[in-house]
């Protein structure tokens, strides 16, 4: 008996109502509903994992033998609601008025359910894709990958031969730009570099006066951060992306977006944006941002050593030295700086016949589309299959309405159009199709 391919917003619900919440991620149930629908169809399946509670499910979907295999992977955790006020609760599913509402609609429980809705089609319509398919639904993407994606990499890279080209989150999305629709596809990746700044100075009773000491240089440094632009930097990337908005625009637009690219206007550009600037500001710059401040110990103290932690993201192209360089220049030659941990390196993916694909289907599905390579400004899973020579993309083709974009993502109500995980499906139900 032919099985009945499950819709992609009822697949969601579904995940959602696995409560993933990294820390602790208990990713186990929600793999082991995943890998009940692939085993009733006779798929090739494994669970793999450093603990037994949080595996990895591993898909192996045969093809016509007419293309290479390529990778789809996507991530089942999800980050915490603590301290969120939500208007329906974060593990129900809920689906109202055409929306599915709940924590990983967006990021990315969303887009596993289209992968898996599409490898399901390819099955109960029998229609197989043109060359193997892996599927990859991982644990642990939320804390870094260190028991997901970078586990199979490291301790089964056999499962990967051959891949060439690989799809996952972090593109394809509309983007509405002065009421047009845009589908960013990322093609590369900034790299994370994480600091610890430590300030010293004298220490004492907190009953005296005190002036100038640990605590006034934080609030300095603080302060210089949250004012300071690093300097600019015009990568090949960006310039795609900024181009191919600017030459389907009108004036005034297309002037203001072009003057991104000029590196003595940038600065002065993004402030005529207003809110738009958010939008190109950390993909012409590196950026930093203080997470963490550690310093004392009694509240009668004054304290001698302050450390912060500083979450860094370099464009490409860019050393880890070259960007301490340049947040010395903020913050001044006193405060030590060290190197916590450094992103691997991300070529960026190839926009060749692979990429021209992903693009026509959009424009099949969408004819106003207008497709344009993104420079992703946090880091996705991708950067660890990269190490065996896969290319990826972020493609989860999602139609959305004007006015709503990707703010609910780790955020409160956190939610996703049916219609726009229909879009999707169909997107990469043509890419597994046709790739070669």
């Amino acid at each position: 008996m032919a099985e009945t391919t499950p819709a992609p917003a009822q697949l969601l619900r579904d995940l959602i109502r696995f409560d993933t919440t990294n820390p602790p991620g208990n990713e186990g149930p929600c793999q082991a509903y995943l890998k009940g629908l692939f085993d009733a169809r006779g798929a090739e399946t494994t669970l793999l994992g450093a603990s037994g509670d949080r595996p990895n499910l591993v898909v192996r979907v045969e093809g016509r033998g007419e293309a290479p295999p390529l990778l789809l992977q996507g991530h089942v955790d999800v980050v915490t609601t603590a301290g969120q006020d939500w208007r329906r609760p974060p593990f129900s599913g809920d689906l109202v008025r055409g929306w599915v509402w709940g924590r990983g609609a967006l990021d990315m429980k969303g887009g596993v359910a289209m992968m898996v809705a599409t490898l399901l089609r390819c099955h109960d319509q029998g229609t197989p894709p043109a060359g193997d398919v892996v599927l990859c639904c991982l644990a642990d993407e939320e804390a870094g990958g260190v028991f997901g994606a970078q586990f199979l990499v490291e301790r089964h890279p056999e499962l990967f031969a051959g891949i060439r080209h690989g799809l996952g989150e972090g593109g394809a999305a509309t983007q509405h730009i002065a009421g047009r629709p845009f589908y960013p596809i990322m093609v590369a990746e900034k790299r994370a570099c994480r600091l610890r700044v430590t300030l010293h100075g004298p220490g004492g009773h907190a009953a005296r006066s005190h002036r100038g000491g640990t605590m006034a240089r934080l609030g300095q440094m603080l302060v210089a951060l949250d004012r300071s632009r690093l300097p600019v930097h015009v990568t090949p990337v960006t310039t795609a992306y900024v181009r191919g908005i600017a030459d389907v625009s009108e004036e005034p637009t297309r002037s203001r977006l072009l003057a991104l690219l000029d590196p003595r206007r940038t600065d002065a550009a993004l402030d005529a944006l207003g809110d738009e600037a958010g939008r190109f500001d950390p993909i012409l710059h590196h950026t930093v941002n203080a997470t963490i401040v550690r310093g004392g110990e009694k509240v009668n103290v004054i304290p001698s050593e302050v450390t912060v932690d500083l979450d860094g993201r370099m464009l490409p192209g860019f050393e880890p030295e070259e960007f301490v360089a340049e947040v010395r220049a903020v913050i001044g030659p006193d405060p030590e700086i060290e190197i916590l941990t450094v992103g691997p390196r991300l070529v960026e993916a190839d926009r060749g016949p692979f990429y021209d694909l992903l693009c026509g289907i959009l424009r099949e599905l969408e004819p106003a589309a207008l497709p344009v390579p993104l420079l992703m400004t946090g880091a996705t899973d991708q950067r660890h299959f990269a190490r065996l020579g896969i290319q990826g993309y972020g493609y989860l083709p999602m139609r959305l309405p004007l006015g709503f974009g990707h703010d609910t993502v780790h955020a409160a109500d956190e939610r996703v159009p049916a219609a726009a995980l229909d879009f999707g499906t169909d997107a990469l139900y043509r890419v597994v199709q046709r790739y070669r």
